[in-house]
């Protein structure tokens, strides 16, 4: 029993991610209403003259905008589906373990991507 294998992260550490990841949910849903708004954006809300950005997307495609847009936002639901996941697994103390291999995540992984769910070793296996 000497050997002190790491088969989880610290209440201290996990506390840390969960931090990090609420401040990553708290920017991808305000990433999210912008995309949102401006796919909704019909024009009557008062922004017209002040928003350039909004203008330059209604002098490209329309559809591209709209279609492109709605990837986006589509993508980043799953992103704060992923890390509200990640949540949990924090509460559940199995955050930061690779599903595949058992082992911990890289702590410099899980800061770049916090709702990772595979070691990079389990990822390059699937490949």
């Amino acid at each position: 029993m000497g050997e002190d294998v790491k088969v989880r992260y610290s209440d201290k550490e996990l506390e840390e991610f969960r931090v990090l990841i609420d401040e990553k949910i708290e920017k991808a849903k305000s990433h999210l209403d912008l995309l949102r708004s401006s796919y909704m954006n019909d024009g009557n809300n008062g922004t017209d003259d002040t928003a350039p950005t909004f203008k330059a997307f209604e002098e490209g495609s329309e559809t591209m905008s709209k279609e492109a847009n709605t990837q986006l936002a589509i993508r980043q639901e799953k992103f704060i589906r992923d890390l509200k996941n990640a949540l949990l697994r924090i509460e559940n103390k199995t955050y930061g373990i690779c599903r595949v291999t058992g082992k911990l995540i890289n702590k410099e992984r899980l800061k770049l991507v916090p709702h990772a769910t595979l070691s990079i070793e389990a990822k390059n296996m699937q490949k």
